[in-house]
């Protein structure tokens, strides 16, 4: 018996194995909600086009399980905030958008990200220097 199997949504969120892997995880729980408030910064969305949108991603592959609270947090929080609307595909849908509160939690992560980035590539450009130099 073969079975096919077809790239999806849902076969990215539970077939990738380095999806699960510890340090991944750890990474992306810093960084997944900043990540839904980027999205939001372009245009408002509803919750399964997110998930949808981050299972492109190699390193953001994750599920409703975890889209869903994460987006009530972001909404009590002040970050967000939703409408329903009527969807021709099937029940009203809620749409999300970022608040000026959520623009500026955004605008201060991407400051401390950048600054973050360019000192964890700095140590590891330089442990490859230093491991180069050894070698030679």
């Amino acid at each position: 018996m073969r079975i096919l199997l077809v790239h999806s949504t849902m076969y990215s969120m539970v077939d990738n194995a380095r999806a699960h892997s510890p340090l991944l995880v750890q990474m992306r729980k810093g960084a997944l909600e900043y990540c839904v408030l980027a999205l939001l910064s372009r245009s408002e969305r509803y919750g399964f086009e997110i998930v949808r949108m981050l299972s492109k991603c190699d390193g953001l592959i994750t599920g409703e399980g975890t889209i869903y609270p994460l987006l009530s947090r972001l909404r009590r929080d002040g970050l967000v905030e939703t409408t329903w609307r009527e969807s021709s595909t099937g029940p009203p849908r809620r749409y999300y958008r970022l608040t000026a509160a959520g623009g500026a939690a955004l605008d201060h992560f991407v400051k401390e990200w950048r600054r973050f980035t360019a000192a964890v590539d700095w140590a590891l450009e330089e442990s490859c220097n230093a491991t180069a130099q050894f070698e030679s």
